[in-house]
């Protein structure tokens, strides 16, 4: 995919697992450029990276690394490709930042052609303020990379977080449930075994009983018998 034709470019994209992604830019002969990538997020934060030449010379290559910058003087005018692989990680999206600076800064004051002017008190104060907010643009680039490495990270860590917490109540749960059954079961075999101890203790009563009253009728029967015999 081209970049657009500037001083300055600056983006963040995604690299997605066993992917190669290239971006080009047409350079001019001695033109300066200035090259810096870090990886945000994903994995473990490394990434491979080269430079082609318009003749797919390689001139620049490195090999699982986090963060690197390379300032050049451009050689051959055409257009250079700026690639970074993901090939070595299977299932591990990268997050990346990079931004490439083309050309010299254009001086904010002119001067006449072939003479040295002294600047102005006012002139100096300008080009001082003018350096330092320069500094502080850069400064605020680098805290912007970083702020979004640590919302990564925390996004990340929530996200961990929520996961691990509820596989927690999820075993919680079960456990719960596992015990609560297991203890009912116990206390149910219990009670079948008091019952069937009490319907067997009392079946010999029963059976006595009738014994006992089978004895009284036969008794009652031999008097009727004896009694017959005296008449």
């Amino acid at each position: 995919m081209p970049l657009a034709s500037a001083n300055l470019t600056e983006m963040t994209f995604e690299l997605a697992d066993r992917e190669i992604q290239c971006f080009y830019e047409e350079l001019q002969k001695d033109a300066k450029c200035n090259f810096v990538f870090q990886v945000v997020a994903g994995g473990h934060y490394d990434v491979d990276c080269f430079i082609e030449d318009p003749r797919r010379r390689m001139i620049y290559r490195k090999h699982k690394i986090r963060q690197d910058s390379l300032a050049v003087k451009v050689e051959l005018s055409g257009v250079y490709s700026f690639c970074f692989g993901n090939q070595f990680s299977t299932f591990s999206h990268k997050k990346i930042y990079f931004h490439l600076e083309v050309g010299e800064e254009i001086p904010i004051f002119a001067t006449a052609e072939g003479k040295d002017s002294a600047l102005t008190q006012l002139e100096a104060s300008c080009l001082s303020i003018h350096t330092a907010l320069r500094s502080v643009m850069n400064m605020q680039t680098q805290q912007r990379v970083q702020a979004l490495i640590d919302h990564l990270h925390a996004e990340d860590m929530n996200s961990h977080i929520i996961y691990w917490a509820s596989s927690e109540t999820i075993i919680l749960f079960l456990v719960t449930v596992g015990q609560v059954i297991i203890l009912k079961r116990f206390f149910t075999d219990k009670r079948a075994n008091v019952t069937g101890s009490l319907y067997l203790g009392l079946q010999p009563f029963n059976v006595g009983s009738e014994q006992t009253s089978n004895r009284k009728l036969f008794g009652s029967q031999i008097c009727s018998d004896i009694q017959l015999d005296h008449v």
